[in-house]
């Protein structure tokens, strides 16, 4: 099996920083699904508004831009580690939670955690744990990426504590430190493919290699910064080159986040598995992702990411 005859998912990636280009070529690549946490933006938000309005996007026009190239989009709701340490600020976002984690398309509480592990980041993960409890949702776990090992260990620690069992949480941003301690405690371990930073995809292979594929899951969250749409895809070719089989590649780069993210009830393989019909002369709250004479395509978008031609002319 090929590459770009196999189906991924990326279950973490923040495309409200891409580009419709960065849509298509992994739509070419084969990416069928993916999974938007809410995250911090750069710099900090000062109003609950802000907040609102994110979220709502979320679930509104980037779930309609990934349409309109044959990808499903799903998200996780919640208040980032970083920006918890406004408390004020996140009091409010706390109210606004409930309004948004039960609606259509979100797939858990999330990416939620630890930053500088201060007191007010273990309030609002706490609360919002809780929150993930009660409505039966899977967590999505920023782990630190300062004192990791440590950070890692609390966060699950702290997410047994409120009762929330290990194969509901997702513990993100693994690296070959955390990568034992979070899978003998029974998490879904996930990593992400930075270039040539953090977790590179040789550096995966040769985990894969030693781990296994159980509860293993990759992801690129490629964001504003210098990251990789096409990390999975890529670290799936490069896995199967080092002789890694091509159902373990199928594991660790589609089914598990399908079987983790899959628990919260939102999310189906029989969302793509039938040929996606595409029509780029859709809008969106009277907004299309083309600009002026540029061509709209319409057809069907495969699950193997090959879409048939047939552009309007």
């Amino acid at each position: 099996m090929t590459p770009n005859k196999m189906m991924y998912i990326d279950p973490h990636i923040h495309m409200t920083s891409r580009t419709t280009d960065d849509y298509a070529r992994m739509s070419a690549a084969g990416i069928v699904a993916i999974i938007e946490p809410s995250f911090w933006l750069g710099q900090p938000r000062t109003e609950a508004g802000s907040f609102k309005d994110y979220f709502s996007s979320l679930l509104g026009w980037e779930r309609f831009r990934a349409s309109q190239f044959g990808i499903k989009h799903y998200c996780t709701i919640g208040l980032n580690s970083k920006e918890a340490n406004n408390e004020a600020l996140a009091e409010q976002v706390m109210e606004l939670l409930p309004l948004f984690v039960c609606k259509e398309g979100v797939v858990g509480v999330g990416e939620i955690g630890y930053d500088d592990q201060t007191t007010a980041e273990d309030k609002y993960y706490r609360l919002q744990l809780d929150l993930a409890k009660e409505v039966g949702l899977p967590v999505q776990i920023h782990t630190p990426h300062r004192d990791k090992k440590a950070g890692t260990i609390r966060s699950m620690e702290v997410a047994m504590e409120h009762g929330v069992q290990p194969h509901m949480v997702i513990v993100d941003h693994n690296n070959e430190e955390t990568v034992k301690d979070t899978l003998d405690r029974g998490f879904w371990a996930a990593f992400t493919i930075y270039p040539n930073s953090k977790m590179g995809n040789e550096r995966m292979a040769e985990i894969v290699k030693q781990y296994g594929t159980e509860r293993i899951i990759v992801n690129s969250a490629a964001d504003w910064g210098v990251s990789d749409p096409l990390s999975v895809p890529k670290t799936a070719s490069l896995m199967l080159d080092r002789g890694i089989s091509a159902e373990d590649v199928r594991k660790v780069c589609y089914q598990n986040a399908l079987d983790a993210f899959g628990q919260s009830g939102q999310m189906s393989e029989s969302d793509w598995l039938q040929a996606v019909q595409v029509d780029q002369r859709d809008k969106f709250s009277d907004n299309s992702i083309l600009r002026g004479g540029q061509e709209p395509f319409v057809g069907e978008r495969k699950a193997t990411g090959q879409i048939e031609d047939n552009i309007i002319r």
